[in-house]
């Protein structure tokens, strides 16, 4: 009998040490993903404004086109000014821009 008591303690103990084990990886690991997640968001924020000023540039340029065509329109000629809008995006007009991303 005290055999299979001092095999239980034995256990017990080994059951406390794996807890206490697997209770460090977890704390670990919940500490890498909450870091990452800090990082994605980061990113996530830095990448929103730059979405952001991508879009006002796309505006500005918009209302630009706008008014030159709205020019072109009041002088007659209204038929040749209109640019095709639909041309493919592997066309450049500017090729001194063609390494800016």
């Amino acid at each position: 009998m005290l055999l299979l008591w001092g095999s239980l303690s034995f256990s017990r103990g080994i059951t406390g040490s794996l807890k206490k084990f697997c209770f460090i990886v977890m704390e670990r690991l919940n500490s890498n993903l909450y870091l990452q997640n800090c990082y994605i968001m980061k990113e996530n924020e830095r990448l929103r404004k730059k979405a952001q000023l991508l879009n006002q540039e796309n505006q500005a340029l918009l209302s630009e086109l706008k008014q030159k065509l709205s020019k072109g329109n009041s002088k007659g000629n209204s038929a040749n000014t209109i640019p095709d809008l639909n041309l493919s995006s592997s066309s450049n007009p500017n090729p001194s821009n063609s390494s800016k991303p």
